[in-house]
């Protein structure tokens, strides 16, 4: 008789009875746009958690990258400075301004742009560096401050992988002009979609409101005039509502985060066949938003996953290096040099199914059945 195939998803939100109840009064309240107290009181809750003045809740963090970006006013020839490792939407925010995106790679142990990489490619041109950190590790900030302070480069720090992680005690989100986060499905705090821009200066503060809502002119100006181009961003009051209530227990998700990080950690670090993010530098602990492997070059990492798949487990391939995407051909940007660790732990890394409601009997399960994956394909491990 065929075994049972156990089936695990790689990611899956929890939604407690409070969560819904949280949504419900804002049904029962009418409260359903994004102009309604629910969406202010999150903003004031999720800035104040961060340590930032202000909160604009916006309809997810894409767009959070994309108004926050726009609002910089970048003209073609300025350049802005990102890590190849990450996810397109940062790509996308800058191409869309007409400035132009300078990659650099990313450390071998935190996966992570650092001061080094990005001094590299710094040029009278350089308008922005966009700080990204990676699955719940935080970048080295403090070089990076000093750095950019002294040249007068504007820091935007995307922290959607990095809720509640602390860097030298300080929240991630707290750096820089302004820092975007994300809310979709698979984050730590989620409200399905949703994003959220945090900033302290108050300029900033109102152009991003002001873009964010059709860019309708501000008091006393009339209502349907209008001098600039808007978006429509905002967040619905049922998404803040449900993100507002998760928030209550951000501290408790990302200990639970890190916990399965670590469990993982302990029964795979001894695998020659992968290499690991660090579980912690001098500066930060990883909160292990995923669990991720990167396969030695022996190994297919598409093999591996569709293998893991049959027999019911879901994996995610890592970011495929943006330096290497197809699009940069549009924008005459094709001609890239390499990067040699965004280009290797793209082609090798999967993460494994890593959520709160997973108990220690499914990491060891995936971790069984994800070493006996590998055996297939390597014989030589002791």
């Amino acid at each position: 008789m065929a075994e049972n195939i156990r089936k695990i998803s790689v990611s899956q939100p929890t939604v407690t009875d409070e969560d819904k109840m949280a949504v419900l009064d804002c049904l029962d309240k009418t409260f359903l746009s994004g102009d309604s107290p629910v969406v202010g009181e999150f903003e004031s809750n999720f800035s104040n958690i961060v340590g930032r003045n202000y909160g604009i809740a916006v309809a997810n963090g894409s767009v959070a990258l994309d108004v926050v970006l726009h609002a910089l006013d970048l003209q073609p020839g300025d350049e802005v400075i990102l890590p190849s490792f990450t996810i397109a939407s940062c790509l996308f925010a800058i191409l869309r301004t007409g400035a132009k995106p300078v990659f650099v790679d990313v450390d071998d142990g935190t996966w992570n742009m650092s001061l080094n990489t990005i001094q590299e490619k710094v040029t009278a041109k350089t308008r922005v560096v966009m700080v990204v950190h990676i699955y719940g590790l935080p970048v080295d900030m403090d070089p990076i401050v000093q750095f950019c302070a002294a040249n007068e480069i504007i820091i935007i720090e995307d922290a959607a992988e990095a809720h509640g992680v602390r860097y030298r005690g300080k929240m991630c989100g707290s750096f820089g002009l302004a820092s975007t986060f994300s809310f979709y499905a698979n984050k730590a705090i989620t409200a399905g979609e949703g994003g959220i821009v945090v900033t302290d200066d108050d300029d900033f503060r109102d152009k991003i409101r002001y873009l964010r809502n059709l860019a309708f002119a501000p008091p006393p100006g009339k209502r349907f005039i209008h001098t600039d181009l808007g978006w429509n961003l905002r967040l619905s009051s049922l998404q803040a509502a449900l993100a507002n209530s998760q928030l209550k227990r951000l501290d408790a998700i990302t200990n639970r985060k890190r916990d399965i990080g670590l469990k993982y950690h302990s029964l795979l670090k001894g695998d020659s066949r992968v290499s690991l993010q660090l579980t912690e530098t001098d500066y930060a602990q990883n909160m292990y938003w995923v669990f991720g492997v990167v396969f030695d070059e022996s190994i297919n990492t598409d093999a591996v996953a569709d293998d893991l798949k049959l027999i019911g487990i879901e994996t995610r391939p890592f970011f495929f290096p943006l330096h290497r995407q197809p699009v940069l051909e549009k924008f005459g940007l094709s001609d890239q040099k390499s990067l040699n660790i965004s280009e290797k732990i793209g082609k090798q890394g999967i993460y494994l199914p890593s959520y709160i409601g997973m108990d220690d009997s499914d990491i060891n399960y995936v971790v069984d059945r994800f070493t006996s994956v590998l055996d297939t394909y390597r014989k030589d491990f002791k």
